[in-house]
């Protein structure tokens, strides 16, 4: 029986964002039962070790690599999600001076460096290391959330007045683990396109914008699924031989 194990941020592991029901428009996040990796598990017959962890980087992840080193190399398959909190930025210092020369935190050359070295550490304890591409962010849910408290105009003015600006400025991390999954010679699951396949994102997302709902995490499940019914039909049926 493989061993799936998974390292990535709050999307990996199953984080929803739900209205505060005391009022305002802050929210809560709890860990859906519901998750992809839940229902990949079910679907899959297989357990996996989700050892995903609420607001990582690529640095946090590197750091959980090396703590679970002993389980990783007992393990098959590591699934790696990283970047949607490495190209985030910290909006309370945005919104109090726009003007300044803010950084993500992580900026996309360190993201880059370190995500190839944690494809390389999975592979020096002899698992296979998988890629998971990012879902998108809705640019308008996610500028509505950020802004909760926050001076909004200072924050419109660091975005040049396009909230289109925010998922745009996301998806070029994202493009960056495709490229090191070719780079690299990694499986990499594509969940993005699903996504970008439907007329509005909206739907499919808490109301942050950037965590998936359960309807969401659906979506993400049966795209994982296919990439392994796909991969069964060509006729590979270890992920260690199916290159992106």
């Amino acid at each position: 029986m493989a061993k799936i194990i998974t390292f990535g941020d709050s999307i990996m592991k199953g984080v929803v964002a739900e209205p505060q029901q005391t009022g305002g428009n802050s929210v809560k996040y709890r860990v859906t039962d519901q998750s992809f990796v839940a229902r990949c598990e079910r679907r899959l017959g297989l357990p996996i070790d989700n050892l995903a962890r609420f607001g990582s980087t690529i640095t946090h992840g590197l750091k959980n690599l090396d703590r679970y080193n002993r389980l990783i190399a007992a393990g098959d398959y590591v699934v790696l999600e990283f970047g949607g909190n490495d190209c985030n930025f910290d909006w309370k210092s945005v919104a109090v001076n726009p003007e300044a020369a803010h950084r993500p935190f992580t900026p996309i050359d360190i993201f880059r460096a370190e995500y190839a070295v944690a494809i390389d550490k999975v592979r020096r304890v002899g698992a296979q290391p998988v890629l998971l591409s990012l879902p998108p962010i809705d640019g308008k849910l996610f500028f509505d959330h950020i802004c909760q408290n926050l001076d909004r105009n200072n924050i419109m003015q660091f975005i040049d007045a396009d909230v289109h600006y925010i998922q745009d400025w996301h998806e070029q991390y994202n493009l960056e683990v495709f490229k090191l999954a070719c780079a690299k010679r990694v499986p990499i699951i594509d969940i993005s396109t699903v996504f970008l396949e439907q007329r509005r994102l909206a739907p499919f997302y808490c109301a942050d914008g950037m965590h998936p709902n359960d309807t969401g995490h659906q979506l993400i499940a049966d795209a994982i699924m296919q990439y392994v019914s796909d991969m069964a039909v060509l006729g590979v049926s270890d992920a260690r031989h199916a290159s992106a």
